[in-house]
């Protein structure tokens, strides 16, 4: 089951944070991090990623402040990285996570 938890900000927005298997060939596991309205439509919008079976249950990984910086400052609202032990700790943004690579 993958972890995360919600981080509920002062105007009233949510930052989910959420460790996903990843879409990606390789394996392994990712974790996205989305800013919006409110958790449902955080949630959707992973789904639309075709995250179909993203479900929040808990609260157990919420966003560190450094995560939630990280998503604040992005136009889009929604990036992701692969979990602890990869070599890149940078963020990118979910496009580039489901883009195919050039042939």
């Amino acid at each position: 089951m993958p972890g995360g938890g919600f981080c509920k900000l002062p105007n009233g927005s949510v930052v989910v944070a959420l460790s996903l298997p990843s879409p990606a060939d390789g394996g392994g596991t990712v974790r996205f991090l989305v800013h919006a309205a409110n958790r449902a439509r955080a949630l959707t919008r992973l789904r639309n990623l075709g995250f179909r079976a993203v479900y929040l249950r808990g609260n157990a990984e919420p966003p560190t402040p450094d995560e939630i910086t990280a998503v604040l400052h992005h136009p889009e609202g929604l990036l992701w990285r692969a979990d602890e032990g990869a070599a890149s700790p940078l963020w990118h943004p979910a496009r580039a996570l489901l883009r195919r690579p050039a042939a």
